[in-house]
């Protein structure tokens, strides 16, 4: 059995936009300068008080759980506009339903998110069932501590040696190998492929097709093997 740990945010959904400017309005609300673009990009993965943190290294510790709260009330008015939805990237839904079938593999989502957040997009794209281990923020420590992808492989009995987490971020690339683990990039998120790669991502992803054609290889492969060879991207 092998097992596929999929990154949510700016890997199976598009978020950024949704997630910019919660972190926007966030800062504003707190009477804190507006974070720049590419800065918010760059913490999308981690937990919400490390990423905070990120943007504003200033704040103490003691700041962060009102910054916290206060992105979630943001969060939650901007959903509640509709203004962000957050959408799956064009032929993710088809991919996770092929993969989800297959009886020698089990998925997994492993996500800065709250568990909250997992449970509204599962919900808007008709996930259920789909991902039978979750591991968020509220359950574990922030990305890229491995906890989240050990948790998960302990969870479903699988070695992280047959576990790959695909992702698109620093973060995703990092913990995977902290926890013995594959790492699969996808280039349409917060980082480019030559920075996953000097990450520790074994390959990296251009489209979703690509991203299917480079698991059917990873699954093809013995798990005991050296780790699946980058191609170009």
């Amino acid at each position: 059995m092998r097992l596929v740990l999929f990154d949510c945010d700016g890997t199976l959904a598009d978020s950024f936009g949704l997630i910019c400017e919660t972190m926007r309005r966030c800062f504003v609300s707190a009477g804190l300068p507006e974070p720049e673009l590419a800065a918010t990009q760059g913490i999308i993965g981690l937990s919400l008080d490390r990423a905070i943190h990120q943007l504003a290294p200033t704040l103490t510790l003691a700041d962060l759980p009102g910054l916290v709260e206060l992105y979630r009330q943001e969060f939650h008015k901007i959903r509640a506009e509709g203004t962000f939805p957050e959408r799956l990237f064009p032929g993710i839904e088809p991919l996770l339903r092929r993969l989800a079938l297959r009886d020698d593999l089990l998925l997994g989502m492993v996500t800065g998110k709250s568990r909250r957040g997992v449970r509204l997009v599962v919900d808007a794209h008709g996930l259920e069932g789909i991902f039978p281990v979750v591991r968020t923020a509220d359950d574990c420590p922030s990305k890229p501590h491995p906890a989240m992808v050990l948790e998960c492989c302990a969870e479903m009995g699988v070695n992280p040696s047959a576990t790959i987490v695909v992702g698109d971020a620093v973060f995703d690339m990092q913990m995977a190998r902290a926890a013995g683990a594959d790492a699969l990039g996808v280039s349409w998120g917060a980082q480019d492929p030559a920075t996953l790669l000097a990450s520790g991502a074994t390959t990296v992803a251009s489209t979703v097709g690509d991203l299917a054609d480079r698991l059917d290889a990873w699954m093809a492969r013995d798990p005991e093997a050296v780790p699946l060879v980058s191609q170009s991207v």
